[in-house]
């Protein structure tokens, strides 16, 4: 398994990343780099600086990047100077693309940022035609536009030859920043972004794209992006009917984004001629009550995180179906989730600890539950436990959800300063020390008029608020009181410098303004952090502050952002930091704040019983079945195709199970989709077709339609696969569990089928009457042309050929060593066809009819035409023996 990384970025805006091969974060080597968020692919990382630039993570690599610069020289002889560079008015431009339409002097070829060094100067090539050639790489021609070859030839009018040179992207390893688009307009800065797309549908292998969205709720899409140019050449806008908060892509097809108002938008039509897509479709929240808060796609997959922190699992997702079909909640409470290479998925808990979605495959897409990422942290030799939930109650607990996706713009939060006060600001925030922590890298300011007040659980703010009513809470409670008598800026200046408690730095007067802010340095000196506590009020208050933001640093980062889409892990992967253990490995999905309680000491007994006594939410799962069949499309033109289908069945936490059967298929390079609630199935029965291997699906519709849903298998066991698990999800959705009972109704088809179906108890109730149309018929092995029950369970058959027979009950059962033994039925069945003629005078009886007459070759009515060729046995277990058919079945008697 290759190395590869995973990827986080804490409340504070440092990203770090975590090797598979390795059991350590690992913090980026610029020191200053700053990050609000972070998406990952195949090889890259991109993110979104406190600045609102972009920038970019290469992966180092044996293979360097190297880009081809290339340029042409076009001339034009005459008889007196012969081939000189003076062409005419009509002719393309002395220095060209290959095209002649563009002029492309050699002076006019810059780098594109700062990531790039040229290799060299320009030199001809001296090949024509991917061969070596003595001209000096001129290629002659009659005129522009022509066909050029290496030969001369005495009407060769014009000639050219192409120019090169490399540049070398030098940024592999490093964080690099994206220069702005120019001349384009580039985008207004950007709040979200997301990569993906390197695994289409169609085609395998491709580069990446890249989507973001802009503060003003526009979504933008990088163009030129591929192997040669990972930085991309320019952006380009994509109409969106809506504002968008946030969005996600998938390494294939899909393409999810939030919007202001809580609800989805599904962009569909996304192909590689095709990559920003065609259309928009609203998908509505998982919760009619709870709007969305975050989204995530993958492969086939979709995530998506509520504000009251519900996670939800999308169902039916395909790249047939980008919208899915329905929502199921997963247990665990979530602040973002993030889908990985191979659909798996990563999230940041509502304690900012990080955690992994085990037993991920692609028969269960929706897990098992929740396990920590438990890497080392710095030098500390211990794991990074989930945080209690207390532990950062008083400075993280609301302030840092400024850092999740929402749908909360920092400006508009805090309001607008005036220009010329908020460049002051700047100033004295980077001379001196920062009176407002950014989370995620956020560097808008608050104004300094009034403090924000603390946000609520479901709308985050983008900064810890650093009011009088902040410090206040953090400050003991027998110092409260003095410390809400004296505001903080009333303090003389001389006074706060000889405090030992805290980091102070004197703020320096703003023209025109009283400044009411007082510079904290949240981060903490290394004198600040060995001085010793004051015995004043504002000094325990800054000494606790202080307290918590060094019990972060040394329990490890408080994260805010997870990216898992360059982390290829699966579940069997061995991976040390990803151990099942404790409570969250077993079936039972525990919420973050649960699942920290088990990681303290065994000494914090009563804590323990506290969390234990807790009701545990119980996970609900989906469970997927792939394959791929043919299906008989039933309209011109009729024929054989082959489609993929898809049984999905979805486990609700009281244990009921609803399944959808899908098939997908391709209809004049359209994808397109059908849908088979198993609920709505009334029967599945094997057929007999071209293919041998065919069986039927009936609804209650298809039925009254006469349009039943044929299938087929490649073979005989794929068949009998496919029908015993329908049968199994049909008796599953509707309770039933065993043999039939006694009160079971028996019938038989036309073809010799046996069918029966379990009656509810209510059956003859009024209110609960169950039309026969949408009864439930479960197929029993065996052939009869009658059947007969009674009360007592006892059922009695009648074959073809006359034989008795009946039922042991042990269909559904295990057989058992003292009970009827494995028997072979056999029943045989005369098939009569009809061969009609008619006299005439000249040739006497001949198969030469009138138009009105009965076809040639019919059945006992004369109504249906009956061949011999076309006669074919009801069902596969029939075979033709001297002109009759002959069925052989094993069945339990």
């Amino acid at each position: 398994m290759p190395i590869t990384l995973l990827w986080s970025v804490d409340v504070y805006g440092r990203v770090y990343s975590l090797s598979t091969a390795g059991q350590r974060w690992v913090r980026a080597d610029d020191m200053l780099l700053e990050l609000k968020r972070v998406t990952s692919g195949k090889g890259r990382c991109w993110g979104i600086g406190c600045d609102h630039h972009v920038y970019l993570y290469m992966m180092p690599s044996e293979t360097p990047i190297r880009y081809r610069e290339e340029t042409y020289e076009n001339q034009r002889w005459n008889p007196v100077d012969g081939f000189t560079d003076v062409l005419l008015p009509t002719d393309r431009w002395p220095w060209s693309d290959v095209t002649g339409l563009n002029p492309q002097p050699l002076h006019s070829f810059q780098l594109p940022s700062r990531s790039w060094d040229w290799e060299g100067d320009w030199y001809v090539d001296q090949s024509c035609g991917g061969e070596p050639s003595q001209t000096g790489g001129w290629e002659y021609a009659v005129d522009f536009p022509a066909n050029f070859s290496p030969d001369k030839k005495w009407n060769s009018c014009v000639r050219r030859r192409r120019w090169i040179r490399y540049r070398r992207y030098t940024a592999q390893g490093t964080w690099a920043k994206i220069p702005l688009d120019n001349p384009r307009k580039p985008p207004l800065p950007l709040c979200d972004i997301s990569c993906g797309g390197w695994e289409m549908s169609d085609q395998s292998g491709r580069y990446p794209y890249l989507w973001g969205v802009t503060q003003q709720g526009q979504v933008w899409f990088r163009e030129g992006i591929h192997p040669r140019v990972p930085e991309g050449s320019s952006w380009e806008e994509v109409e969106v009917p809506k504002e968008v908060a946030q969005l996600s892509a998938g390494p294939g097809d899909l393409l999810w984004v939030l919007l202001w108002d809580g609800n989805l938008l599904v962009r569909t039509g996304l192909s590689l001629d095709s990559p920003t897509g065609t259309t928009w479709v609203e998908v509505d929240s998982p919760s009619k009550e709870v709007d969305a808060l975050h989204v995530s796609v993958g492969v086939s997959v979709v995530w998506v995180v509520t504000k009251d922190y519900k996670v939800w699992f999308r169902r039916g997702v395909n790249s047939h179906n980008p919208c899915g079909s329905g929502w199921i909640s997963i247990g665990g409470e979530m602040m973002m989730v993030d889908v990985g290479l191979n659909d798996q998925v990563w999230a940041v808990g509502e304690d900012r600890g990080l955690y992994f979605r085990m037993g991920v495959t692609p028969s269960e897409p929706s897990g098992s539950g929740w396990i920590p990422v438990s890497a080392q942290w710095g030098s500390n030799t211990q794991v990074i436990p989930p945080r209690d939930d207390r532990e950062f109650s008083s400075q993280l607990t609301e302030a840092s959800l400024g850092s999740v996706p929402s749908c909360t713009d920092s400006d508009s939060e805090l309001g607008r300063t005036d220009p010329q006060r908020r460049a002051t600001d700047t100033l004295v925030l980077e001379a001196e020390a920062p009176s407002i922590v950014p989370l995620g890298g956020a560097d808008t300011h608050a104004p300094p008029q009034e403090a924000p007040s603390v946000p609520k659980k479901d709308a985050p703010k983008a900064f810890i608020p650093a009011s009088d009513s902040f410090i206040n809470s953090l400050v003991s409670d027998r110092d409260r009181a003095p410390m809400q008598q004296a505001s903080i800026t009333e303090i003389p200046q001389e006074d706060v410098e000889e405090l030992p408690g805290a980091a102070v730095l004197p703020t320096p007067p703003a023209a025109g303004h009283n400044v009411p802010w007082m510079n904290v340095d949240l981060e903490g000196t290394e004198a600040a952090r060995t001085s010793q506590a004051a015995g004043s009020s504002l000094g325990d208050g800054l000494g606790t502050l202080e307290s918590s933001q060094r019990t972060g640093e040394e329990d490890g980062p408080v994260w805010a952002w997870i990216s898992g889409g360059g982390c290829d892990v699966d579940a069997s992967s061995q991976i040390s930091w990803l151990s099942p253990t404790g409570p969250l490995s077993s079936s039972l999905s525990l919420t973050p704040v649960q699942s920290a309680a088990w990681s303290k000491q065994p000494q914090e007994q009563e804590r323990r019983q506290e969390i234990s006594k807790k009701p545990v939410e119980r996970s609900n799962s989906v469970w997927v079945r792939k394959g791929t069949l043919r299906w008989w499309r039933d309209w011109k033109p009729q024929r054989w195709v082959d489609v993929g289908v898809a049984l999905e069945q979805s486990t609700k936490s009281d244990g009921r199970k609803d399944s959808i059967f899908f098939v997908y298929y391709t209809q004049y390079d359209e994808k397109k989709y059908l849908h088979m609630f198993i609920s709505e199935v009334t029967v599945l029965v094997p057929v007999q077709r071209d293919c041998h291997y065919t069986f039927a699906v009936y609804t209650a519709e298809r039925t009254r339609q006469r349009w039943p849903l044929v299938l087929a298998a490649a073979t005989e066991k794929d068949m009998s696969d496919w029908l015993s698990l329908l049968c199994d999800c049909c008796c599953e959705c509707r309770g039933i569990s065993d043999a039939p009972s006694k009160q079971a109704l028996w019938s038989t088809t036309s073809k010799g089928d046996i069918l029966v179906h379990e009656p509810s108890v209510s059956l003859e109730t009024p209110a609960h009457t169950l039309t026969c149309d949408l009864m439930f018929w479960r197929q029993v092995p065996g052939h009869l042309r009658r059947v007969e029950s009674n009360s007592l369970g006892l059922v009695w058959g009648v074959g073809w050929d006359g034989t008795a027979w009946v039922y042991s009950g042990n269909f559904g059962r295990e057989p058992s060593a003292d009970g009827p033994q494995l028997q072979q039925q056999t029943d045989v069945r005369s098939i009569h066809v009809y061969e009609n003629q008619r006299w005439n005078p000249m040739t006497g009886y001949t198969d030469k009819g009138l138009p009105t007459d009965r076809p040639m070759w019919s059945d006992e009515s004369g109504l249906k035409e009956c061949t011999k060729s076309n006669t074919h046995p009801p069902s596969p277990q029939w075979s033709w023996v001297r002109g009759r058919m002959l069925m052989s079945l094993k069945l339990v008697f």
